[in-house]
């Protein structure tokens, strides 16, 4: 892969979770890198300062044409994720996943960008008859979130039977680590259990805690990001990145230690997820390298 500096690379949402630990690591392979977030979700100490900021909003086309001058690469990270949001406020999450993602599309051709690299979510999957689960399978969303980010990539999908763009979803399975949401509408379960197990609080399951989950730590989702970059295909469809190996939030729990109390099941939630990581092996060459067990002694060494 190379590494001019010439190349402009820019990441929507790169002050957020999985966004500004791709613009990390693009900065230090010594690309040029323009980070566009309105820090609705994002945090500006999580934005490297070696980055270009624009500091705009991506439901607002009138403004974006302008920040995609010169770019290579588009990286669409921004979201309003999670689906209680979602379901509490399925307008303003529409606007800014499905929108959002159209305006940045058309920005991007406008400007002529070569590739544009969509981050997508295993939530397309629904509920499914079979694991793994399989790029093949059709889509059977369950909540709002999930149907936004399905016709996100439809839109990434579509912009490259239409007009040509190099386009590639990737499809996260339940992303974790460093500066992942500790708690409000944005948590997952490995955020929620490692903050109340930092207060002192019984660790908290809906349901039953044998629902499943493929885990994916963040450093891995980034190296998928790299190679999609320029991988030799990208003919608009969607790729599973996931870990490949689905852990109960019982386990999960027991990892992080401490009583536990149950809830009720949450609406919207598949009961399981586990990915079949076949065509991101064979097309971008990726495979995961960190382990669930690894992935949250460091969190708790560290005390994020």
């Amino acid at each position: 892969m190379s590494t001019s500096n010439e190349r402009i690379v820019l990441v929507t949402g790169g002050a957020g979770f999985v966004g500004s630990h791709l613009v990390d690591a693009l900065i230090a392979q010594g690309f040029r890198v323009r980070v566009i977030d309105n820090f609705v979700t994002g945090h500006r100490e999580y934005l490297n300062d070696r980055a270009e900021l624009r500091e705009l909003d991506i439901c607002d086309r009138a403004v974006l044409e302008s920040a995609f001058d010169g770019v290579d690469c588009v990286f669409h990270t921004a979201a309003r994720p999670r689906v209680m949001f979602a379901i509490e406020h399925p307008i303003e999450a529409h606007m800014n996943n499905v929108v959002g993602t159209l305006n940045v599309l058309m920005a991007a051709r406008a400007a002529g960008v070569r590739r544009f690299v969509f981050s997508g979510s295993s939530s397309v999957y629904g509920d499914q008859p079979t694991l793994p689960l399989r790029e093949s399978m059709a889509p059977a969303p369950l909540n709002p979130y999930a149907l936004q980010k399905l016709a996100a990539e439809q839109y990434v999908r579509m912009f490259h039977r239409l007009y040509g763009m190099q386009t590639l979803t990737l499809r996260y399975f339940n992303v974790y680590g460093p500066r992942m949401a500790r708690e409000g509408a944005y948590v997952t379960v490995i955020g929620v259990f490692l903050d109340q197990r930092r207060r002192g609080l019984p660790l908290t399951i809906h349901g039953d805690g044998e629902q499943t989950r493929d885990f994916t730590h963040v450093r891995d989702v980034v190296r998928a990001n790299l190679l999609a970059m320029d991988s030799a295909i990208a003919d608009g469809r969607a790729i599973n990145i996931g870990r490949g190996e689905n852990v109960s939030v019982r386990r999960i729990a027991a990892m992080v230690g401490g009583p536990l109390v149950h809830l009720e099941p949450r609406p919207g939630d598949a009961r399981d997820t586990l990915a079949d990581i076949s065509q991101a092996r064979e097309i971008l060459g990726w495979v995961p390298e960190v382990s669930i067990e690894e992935g949250i002694r460091e969190l708790q060494a560290s005390g994020v």
